[in-house]
């Protein structure tokens, strides 16, 4: 599981997603997708849909994902 790398490999991870598209250092809601589907496939089971996740994750509401509000969803799954 993704959550047992270390700070650089999440960096690294998070990066390579969020260079898709747009700003390279923020997550779209489709670069969120593409890396919980290829990451995290267990996170989308259940009531957690996309949206959900996103809707959590994106706290200041400005419609991506910050690195650091990324590492909130890290925090959850290492726990």
């Amino acid at each position: 599981m993704c959550a047992k790398k270390s700070p650089e490999e999440l960096k690294s991870i998070f990066q390579k997603y969020a260079a898709k598209e747009g700003d390279p250092n923020q997550l779209s809601k489709e670069e969120l997708k593409q890396l919980i589907q290829a990451e995290f496939p267990s996170l989308l089971k259940g009531s957690n849909t996309l949206d959900h996740l996103f809707a959590e994750l994106d706290k200041n509401g400005d419609g991506e994902v910050s690195f650091e509000e990324f590492q909130v969803l890290v925090n959850k799954i290492a726990k």
